[in-house]
């Protein structure tokens, strides 16, 4: 009985111990970004990574990408950045609303980015930013995304804001921030999924601007909470799953076809009508295209084995030259059949991505179709198996 008192007391000493030097840690947590009003250094050599790897691979992930001019809008707390538009008219335009937000730029004085003069201008006073997505400089498309920094301290902002202040003073944050952020190669592998908006809005605008449209005219209608539609959303989604899982191409067509069959008797069950089934094929073409050009960029950074990074990306310590990925894609698979209870889009970034990733085995080709108005992935698919 005494050891197990001690055992108890000395565990309980742990904890404590544990407990105050997570709240000392989190007293030097960052509140701001260490260089506002310019890009950091590290801020440069991510960029100057990604527009290399998409110069790079671009086109094996997606036909003609690399066509696309090196152009990205970073925001922090305080400004927003604009690189590779020489001359940019006023603000930004938002997507899809075409609102014009912020004010003319200005360019940075004693400072370059890649040799080249960049722009910035303070966020509105309203709070208002470029968001995670795509907007245009005047008739240009770029993506537009957090600087990493900025990112982390946002998301250390907003659990602290959802937790209980007693637990807000000790979660260790600095053990829980790098699995939901993760290193340099995840944040530039999520700017790609970023600036692939940009290239589906200098594609395909209409269709961008009608599937962004569909989520403030149809998400609050979809019947997100019926447990028989839910049900049916996880055959789906275990079907899915379980091809992309699958070696051969003959398997992989007959789980493809299961998953549309299965598809088609959810819609009917469900009585989904036709605007909310094509809600639930935008929101696949918009984010599942974009998830899947974010894994595909790491995967060919990946395979290929002559593939230099540029040289101030090797001084991030968090940059692990795309080593991870086939950790990240098994979570990814993993995580596809936990969606069928998530209420809002979520679930359609991994459906559109998995039936990408099974049209590359079985339609070759596909990606010359896929920006066409009225085309869907799952007609794609549909086609395939035929």
């Amino acid at each position: 009985m005494r050891w197990i008192v001690w055992g108890i007391g000395g565990l309980l000493v742990v904890c404590l111990g544990l407990t105050g030097l997570s709240f000392l840690l989190n007293q030097k947590l960052p509140a701001q970004s260490s260089v506002i009003d310019r890009l950091s250094e590290a801020d440069k050599a991510r960029l100057a990574e990604y527009f290399h790897l998409r110069q790079t691979v671009g086109d094996a992930v997606w036909p003609g990408w690399t066509e696309v001019d090196d152009a990205a809008l970073l925001y922090n707390e305080a400004y927003a950045f604009l690189v590779g538009v020489p001359e940019p008219a006023v603000g930004w335009l938002t997507v899809p609303g075409h609102e014009l937000r912020g004010e003319a730029w200005t360019l940075v004085d004693d400072d370059t980015f890649m040799g080249q003069p960049y722009f910035r201008q303070p966020l509105p006073e309203s709070g208002e930013t470029p968001q995670a997505f795509t907007v245009q400089v005047g008739s240009i498309w770029v993506g537009s995304f957090q600087t990493r920094e900025w990112m982390e301290i946002y998301f250390v902002e907003q659990l602290q804001s959802d937790l209980p202040s007693f637990l807000a003073a000790i979660f260790p944050y600095r053990l829980i921030r790098p699995l939901f952020i993760g290193g340099s190669d995840r944040y530039i592998s999520l700017f790609a999924h970023e600036s692939f908006h940009a290239f589906q809005g200098a594609a395909a605008e209409g269709k961008l601007v009608v599937a962004e449209t569909a989520v403030s005219t149809h998400q609050s209608q979809y019947p997100w909470q019926d447990a028989n539609l839910q049900a049916a959303w996880q055959t789906e989604l275990d079907l899915l799953q379980q091809a992309l899982r699958t070696e051969t191409d003959d398997e992989v067509a007959d789980l493809a076809q299961q998953f549309l069959t299965q598809r088609t008797l959810r819609r009917s069950n469900a009585d989904l009508d036709a605007e909310l089934v094509q809600y639930e094929q935008h929101r696949e073409w918009v984010e599942g295209l974009a998830r899947y050009v974010e894994l595909e960029i790491w995967r060919q950074a990946t395979a290929n084995s002559d593939y230099q990074p540029v040289p101030a990306i090797a001084d991030l310590p968090d940059f692990n030259a795309y080593g991870g990925f086939e950790t990240r894609w098994d979570r990814e698979i993993d995580q596809i059949a936990r969606m069928a209870g998530d209420e809002g889009d979520g679930r359609f970034y991994y459906t559109g991505m998995a039936q990408a990733v099974l049209l590359d085995r079985l339609m070759p080709g596909w990606k010359a179709l896929a920006m066409d108005d009225g085309v869907a992935l799952e007609g794609l698919l549909e086609t395939a198996v035929q």
